[in-house]
């Protein structure tokens, strides 16, 4: 039963619910408080001690459903299912046959697969393929090119080599029962690639998921179809989840650092001087404020859609952020990312201001109006953009009063760092007045831009 379990577990892990090992450990008792007999009430159990939200639950119903699904295990077509399909009449005592009597009994001198194929016993034969996965330890595959080693090895565990004699003893005495037996174990192949099917479903999900993401992550943004897309936003939000989860959970105050001497001292004067309450040093840390700017003109749309994106899950990670977007003018975008959904918020950015012609140096005027008094020395300042100006006037002096005023000017360039300041793109010049310029072509790279600048306020 235990190692059941863990495979669920391993299975409902790779569908992507999260199963701490305290919740696996209150699974693990409540199942055997109520046994495996009632698939409907362990369903149930599993639902209640493991899901922590509806989307959860849904994932976790599917791969309940998968796991304790049974293969349907398939024999060969017989004489008799040949008859029915001809036509349904029949003879009355052929109805009242029991199950399985249609099948004539095995040849003598077989081994026990070929014995058991031949009378076709579909419960032992189901038997046989599950303990026989087990000795392969099919619930170890990962991707889909193992499917053809894990079938072989589970047709091992069977014994393929002797079912193999057992067909070509069978051949040279007696043809017909020979045929009967090669279409069994054609069967039996097609049962066994069924089985391992099922738990590349199971097992290897979070492996291809995995792999799959490790492929997205590394793609140019701007270069992605359709259908990336949409896997390319499913990934910006689990990595804004997981620099949620790293720099938003409450830290407790730790008396760590340099003993302050004199301030103990102090503290403790009505004591004589006996140091019962200490005081230590601590480093004073500044506190977070972001503004972002971000060029939605119609050449990086895209990558300024996952950056968004990005900002406006990690609004649970620093107190202050303000967003603005731009292409030909520049307007804030704050309002709209804090009180609409993310799709929502995205669709209404790039409809007011976004695809355009971009213009640097009117988009900076507007921002010096808007913003310039309210970058600080504890202020960071983001630009997302690829800094091509369509030939138009740059206003890098607005760019170098806003790297005067502000802590830190991160700009974050989607192109390579070949084609800077080749035709229009002014990025040499800008380079100049920014503390650290970044490619971002890729969410890997977006990724350890976002995380390096968070990091710097831990």
């Amino acid at each position: 039963m235990r190692e059941n379990l863990h495979r669920f577990f391993r299975a409902a892990r790779g569908a992507g619910v999260r199963i701490s090992p305290s919740e696996s450990i209150d699974a693990m008792r409540a199942v055997s408080e109520i046994g495996f007999t009632d698939r409907e009430i362990l369903r149930d159990t599993f639902l209640l001690t493991l899901a922590k939200s509806t989307d959860d639950k849904r994932a976790l119903g599917e791969c309940f459903d998968l796991f304790f699904r049974q293969p349907e295990i398939t024999g060969p077509p017989t004489q008799d299912n040949e008859a029915g399909e001809a036509g349904e009449s029949g003879d009355a005592s052929s109805e009242q046959m029991p199950p399985g009597a249609a099948a004539s009994s095995p040849p003598s001198g077989l081994g026990p697969l070929a014995q058991m194929l031949m009378s076709q016993d579909r419960n032992a034969l189901a038997a046989a393929i599950a303990n026989a996965s087990a000795a392969a330890e099919l619930s170890e595959i990962r991707f889909f090119t193992q499917r053809g080693i894990y079938s072989s090895k589970i047709l091992n565990e069977l014994g393929i080599a002797q079912l193999r004699d057992d067909l070509d003893a069978l051949t040279a005495s007696n043809p017909a029962e020979a045929e009967r037996l090669a279409a069994a174990t054609e069967a039996l192949r097609e049962n066994v690639r069924d089985t391992v099917s099922q738990a590349l479903l199971l097992y290897g999900r979070e492996e291809t998921e995995n792999l799959r993401n490790d492929i997205l992550r590394n793609a140019p943004m701007s270069q992605l179809d359709q259908r990336q897309i949409q896997q390319m936003r499913v990934l910006i939000r689990q990595i804004a989840r997981r620099l949620r989860e790293r720099y938003s959970k409450p830290r407790k105050r730790q008396r760590r650092g340099h003993l302050d001497v004199r301030r103990t001292i102090r503290r403790n004067a009505a004591w004589g001087g006996v140091p019962f309450l200490t005081t230590w040093k601590r480093r004073h840390r500044d506190k977070p404020k972001i503004i972002a700017i971000c060029d939605v003109s119609g050449s990086v749309a895209r990558v300024s859609d996952f950056f968004l994106l990005l900002i406006y899950s990690l609004h649970e990670v620093v107190s202050d952020v303000r967003s603005f977007a731009f292409s030909g003018h520049l307007i804030e975008v704050s309002d709209i990312l804090e009180e609409m959904d993310a799709d929502k918020a995205m669709k209404e950015i790039m409809t007011q201001v976004g695809f355009g012609s971009s213009d640097y140096g009117k988009s900076l005027a507007d921002f010096e109006k808007l913003c310039l008094s309210a970058v600080t020395p504890q202020t960071t300042v983001i630009v997302l953009g690829d800094a091509r100006t369509n030939n138009l006037d740059p206003r890098a002096d607005i760019l170098r009063r806003i790297s005067e005023r502000s802590k830190r000017l991160v700009w974050l360039n989607p192109e390579g760092r070949m084609v800077w300041g080749w035709g229009d793109s002014e990025m040499p010049r800008y380079a100049t007045y920014c503390s650290v310029v970044r490619q971002c072509a890729t969410a890997k790279q977006l990724e350890r831009a976002i995380t390096d600048i968070v990091a710097a306020y831990q």
